[in-house]
């Protein structure tokens, strides 16, 4: 079924549960705002939701060199954050690292998240999306420009992509199934992905 935009606006909010995490309970609830906000802390999603407010200074910084296909010509390093040196030592929590260099590699990310993108980028986006709807009813374009702003966010923002190794979830919900099963919170902080031959902003 289609889910409005503003119910899962709404769940997140109150439960602070990932994008699709929300939109998958009201599906499953068949829209039903409270049920799914019930399937959510079922899930334990919820609690990783409240413990995505903890302060999380300790944690690793990774690196990763791609050479299976593009012989060293890619590598990522990242910081990733949790709230103890105990998670940070934790072989889970390493993996799941990895597999965020790893996705950052693969995806080519730009921001970690929506926040991170500066405003004048998202305005001239919004300009040209609405150039393209031009004439259509002003709710209905507005509908268009936030789904189409949506599709760029989950294209160039870690958190709202797709993961390669599980495309029905997203890094965002990820993180969050990770917090769940570790019992802290878990911050990706920043990245920095290396290309061969790609210019450095003062050379774009």
């Amino acid at each position: 079924m289609e889910i409005d935009p503003q119910l899962v606006k709404q769940l997140r909010e109150k439960t602070n549960a990932g994008f699709m995490d929300c939109k998958r309970a009201l599906a499953e609830s068949g829209g039903e705002l409270e049920t799914a906000e019930a399937i959510l802390r079922m899930k334990g999603i919820v609690i990783a939701g409240k413990k995505a407010s903890r302060v999380a200074k300790e944690g690793i910084v990774a690196s990763y060199i791609h050479y299976i296909h593009l012989q060293g010509k890619v590598g990522v390093l990242v910081e990733v954050n949790c709230e103890t040196d105990f998670v940070a030592r934790n072989e889970n929590f390493r993996e799941f690292v990895k597999d965020i260099t790893l996705h950052i590699a693969a995806a080519h990310p730009l921001y970690v998240s929506r926040a991170d993108v500066p405003d004048n980028l998202i305005e001239a986006e919004r300009e040209i999306y609405k150039a393209q709807v031009n004439g259509k009813p002003e709710n209905v374009m507005n509908k268009i420009v936030e789904g189409k702003l949506d599709k760029f966010f989950s294209t160039v923002c870690l958190l709202e992509q797709a993961f390669i190794k599980n495309p029905d979830q997203t890094i965002e919900d990820l993180v969050r199934s990770k917090i769940a099963e570790l019992g802290e919170n878990i911050v990706i902080r920043r990245f920095t992905r290396y290309l061969v031959g790609e210019p450095v902003p003062a050379e774009a």
